[in-house]
């Protein structure tokens, strides 16, 4: 099974991306989507991120999502530390998916695939970019954020050039339409190796 890792800053469009893999009949695993559930449903985490952050760290059971960001932004230690406790669990998680796919490769999208050293795990990596004033727009029409907000994420992920120097493929997320011809054109590769 050929796993092919997914990245780009935020904003860049991963997700797009990843839709036009899945139309294209490609089982793809969005890697925070699922440290989320496990954030949410996993006792060992739950239990570990209150000893990390405090008894606000859960609000009725649920993750308080803002009170955990403006700490992990603001110290890059409390970052690694929550990293520590949630991603070997979703990179277990991970391998128990992967072995349910009866397909030739599988998808696997993460932000920071290149910050935690996740891209040694894959047989190829997809970088997806695009202009930062563009990601920008995109973030403050999708999510209920700030300008300086979006740049704090930013600073804490490798720039596109770091990236794209470590990727087998880069896709240039501008156009939808570019955007689809560029993941066929990925896909046909990918499946021809395998």
């Amino acid at each position: 099974m050929i796993i092919v890792g997914l990245t780009g800053g935020i904003g860049s469009g991963k997700t797009t991306v990843a839709k036009a893999f899945k139309a294209l009949g490609v089982p793809v695993y969005i890697a925070d989507e699922e440290a989320k559930k496990l954030m949410r449903k996993s006792k060992i985490i739950k239990r570990k991120l209150i000893q990390l952050f405090g008894d606000k760290a859960y609000i009725d059971g649920e993750l308080n999502k803002p009170f955990i960001a403006n700490i992990i932004f603001n110290d890059k230690a409390y970052l690694q530390k929550m990293n520590a406790i949630v991603h070997p669990r979703v990179a277990k998680h991970f391998k128990k998916w992967v072995l349910k796919q009866d397909v030739p490769y599988v998808i696997k999208e993460v932000a920071i695939l290149f910050e935690n050293d996740g891209h040694k795990d894959c047989d190829y990596v997809i970088t997806v970019t695009a202009p930062k004033a563009l990601r920008i727009k995109r973030l403050l029409e999708r999510d209920n954020t700030s300008k300086e907000n979006i740049e704090a994420i930013m600073k804490n992920q490798w720039s596109d050039a770091e990236k794209i120097a470590l990727s087998d493929f880069v896709i240039d997320n501008v156009s939808l339409q570019k955007t689809k011809e560029q993941v066929l054109h990925i896909h046909q590769e990918i499946t021809n190796k395998s």
